[in-house]
């Protein structure tokens, strides 16, 4: 066995993160586990890397870590969930500001500000200048085509900001310039989603279609050689990520993050051991669970 050392002093995080896959302690070793299988899924050339996540990290400073996995192309497939887009653009227009959990709730309705934990979201910078901004961007879109797949309308929004003067800090963008897929099985989910209702009262041959958006993601599983997932909470983006690795075997390497409790049977709370038992990692596979909020635990894994 080997002793357990003392964290010291240092003046760089991957530094850092080699302490803590020595100090043997709690959250710390996992972390460095998992800085450890991340870069594994980084060299292997034949893994293919599915990044799942939820919205509401994209309201702080977190998009900016996960603009630049899909700048620097670290990541081959993005699935996540709707607000993730309501977020993206309307901080691309707008913006969001710092706030306070104690917050007097009662007071920020009537101020017409709307509170995400401890950022708050006024109405102009939110559900205003999505809708100002997203119906122009459809009625382009339709002269194109009437059908469309999220990964499609996702990319063709990309491309409809790339002149924006801030174009390169939109995780959307990227995606787009990188040809990176964003998968999003739950579109209806958030503002972005009602923006799709709402032009769709005046154009009922608008559609969306989740079949081809299923058909790629089994044509991406069966194809790949190896397969590794960074799965940040769960919900639905987790488990679109694990469910169609689960027909190619399972996933060779995943590493998730967590605020949730296991003994709940939630999908957010469960370890990445238990897919194990689904087929959806296989048993071979280099995997861990790291408790604790992905604003503080992602910035220090993708920066080790």
């Amino acid at each position: 066995m080997k002793k357990v050392k003392d964290i010291k002093p240092t003046d760089s995080i991957s530094n850092l993160l080699k302490q803590f896959s020595q100090a043997g302690g709690f959250t710390a070793k996992k972390l460095a586990d998992g800085a450890d299988i991340w870069k594994q899924m980084q060299k292997d050339k034949d893994c293919k890397v599915f990044f799942s996540f939820p919205a509401c990290i994209c309201a702080t400073g977190t998009r900016g870590v996960i603009k630049d996995l899909v700048k620097n192309k670290k990541v081959d497939v993005l699935i996540t969930t709707c607000g993730t887009l309501d977020h993206d653009l309307a901080r691309l227009w707008k913006y969001y500001c710092q706030g306070r959990f104690d917050a007097d709730d009662k007071e920020l309705h009537q101020r017409g500000i709307n509170r995400l934990g401890n950022v708050f979201v006024p109405n102009e910078c939110y559900g205003e200048v999505l809708e100002n901004n997203v119906l122009p961007i459809l009625e382009k879109l339709y002269k194109q085509k009437k059908e469309w797949s999220t990964r499609d309308l996702v990319w063709a929004f990309g491309e409809a900001i790339s002149k924006h003067k801030n174009r390169e800090d939109s995780i959307i963008y990227w995606t787009w310039k990188n040809k990176i897929p964003v998968f999003i099985p739950g579109p209806m989910d958030g503002s972005w989603g009602s923006q799709l209702w709402m032009f769709w009262q005046n154009h009922r041959d608008f559609k969306i279609n989740l079949f081809e958006d299923e058909q790629e993601l089994a044509n991406i599983v069966f194809e790949v050689k190896k397969s590794g997932a960074l799965m940040l909470g769960g919900g639905i983006s987790k488990h679109h990520t694990i469910w169609w690795n689960q027909f190619r075997g399972g996933m060779d390497y995943a590493v998730q993050i967590t605020t949730a409790p296991e003994s709940d049977g939630s999908l957010s709370g469960a370890r990445t051991k238990e897919a194990i038992s689904w087929g959806k990692i296989t048993e071979k596979a280099k995997h861990v669970s790291i408790e604790g909020d992905a604003t503080v635990l992602l910035p220090l894994l993708v920066n080790a």
